[in-house]
């Protein structure tokens, strides 16, 4: 790693620690050459799945719409920005795991709503209602009857 004080390329690690839960390395450097201190983080790069939609168009996965759709679901409702933020984290994760390339939107779907129902059972039936395309309020009643079981 070059040293951003003065080019030299040698540096020595001094320090190493694990940050953000485990899921990147902060490093404490040296520079051999001017001897300044400076930090750097190591984070992994991991490539998300592209989405198939219903119309089976391809795009790219896309972590604001995640985050819109958790949020309209959650509008006017007690979950904290950090929860919400763990839920996505959650998503993301579950969908890399799967190894594969390509992820229909129907399995997005359904990790959302398995994350809203741990969050919050009025959000889950916004969300249901809207994903699932109820039509009238005998499907809400029979969401919330299976939300109950």
């Amino acid at each position: 790693m070059h040293c951003p004080f003065c080019c030299a390329v040698d540096t020595k690690v001094i320090d190493s620690r694990l940050v953000g839960e485990g899921s990147s390395v902060r490093r404490r450097r040296q520079c051999v050459v001017c001897h300044e201190r400076f930090t750097t983080f190591e984070v992994a790069e991991l490539v998300m799945p592209r989405v198939v939609k219903s119309n089976d168009v391809r795009e790219p996965f896309n972590e604001d719409k995640l985050r819109s759709g958790l949020m309209k679901a959650l509008e006017k409702r007690p979950v904290s920005s950090d929860a919400v933020e763990n839920a996505i984290s959650h998503i993301k994760s579950k969908l890399r795991a799967t190894g594969e390339r390509e992820v229909a939107s129907k399995s997005i779907g359904s990790l959302v709503m398995d994350e809203l129902k741990k969050l919050d059972k009025v959000a889950y039936i916004r969300f249901a209602s809207v994903y699932r395309s109820f039509e009238d309020i005998r499907e809400f009643g029979e969401e919330i009857a299976r939300l109950q079981d």
